[in-house]
């Protein structure tokens, strides 16, 4: 694909605003793109091994590849994979899946450090993407630590309907319902039929509605 059209894929990315066109332009044209369908896996650690990847389009999550657990979800405009640029070895642990349509663009981790050395927006950038993700993690462990399953549920629902919802004018967030009980359950540290009950209690006291589809905020 010319580069011209990879820079409209790159538009949109917090981490290249600062770079220019000029530089954003260099950078397309080392830059792999590719479609994944829905439920297709993205294999950071054989096809794509050591890459760093930026999603354009649609949503995937990352999968810990010794327990399936979910680790977290990312939405398009972001990156993932960035754990090759700070511990090889710990990037095969992780899988992503397309839970959407997506449409990402790939650059090897060797080739994204050169980059980052050279561009210091680019690498403070990253390490903020990546430190983000490490306070999540350590959320999580806290959550666990101080709080009940119940809230924790609660508390994640309403964080991702933020996260990946859009709000009306009437102050309700409507996000696509991506992700299963049992994935929810992975992320809160409880268990399927534990979420299933607390999300029929938030719509039972009109907190939230959902179907297959969608999930939003009434309140």
């Amino acid at each position: 694909m010319k580069a011209i059209t990879k820079y409209w894929f790159l538009e949109g990315f917090n981490l290249f605003k600062k770079l220019g066109m000029q530089h954003m332009m260099k950078i397309c044209e080392i830059l792999e793109m590719d479609n994944i369908e829905k439920g297709q896996a993205i294999s950071l650690h054989d096809a794509h091994k050591n890459s760093i990847f930026f999603l354009k389009k649609g949503s995937v999550k990352i999968v810990n590849t010794t327990n399936d657990a979910v680790k977290y979800v990312v939405k398009r405009g972001n990156i993932f994979g960035e754990l090759a640029l700070y511990n090889k070895e710990a990037a095969t642990e992780e899988l992503a899946y397309a839970i959407e349509d997506c449409v990402i663009c790939y650059i090897a981790a060797d080739q994204m450090e050169d980059l980052m050395e050279k561009h210091k927006s680019l690498k403070n950038g990253v390490l903020k993407i990546y430190g983000l993700r490490i306070q999540k993690l350590e959320r999580r462990l806290h959550d666990l630590l101080y709080k009940d399953s119940t809230t924790r549920i609660r508390e994640f629902i309403f964080d991702y309907l933020q996260e990946f919802g859009n709000l009306n004018d009437k102050g309700t967030y409507t996000a696509k319902n991506l992700l299963s009980h049992k994935e929810i359950a992975n992320l809160t540290n409880t268990s399927r039929q534990t979420v299933s009950n607390v999300l029929s209690t938030m719509r039972k006291e009109g907190v939230i509605d959902y179907n297959v589809k969608f999930i939003s905020s009434t309140k």
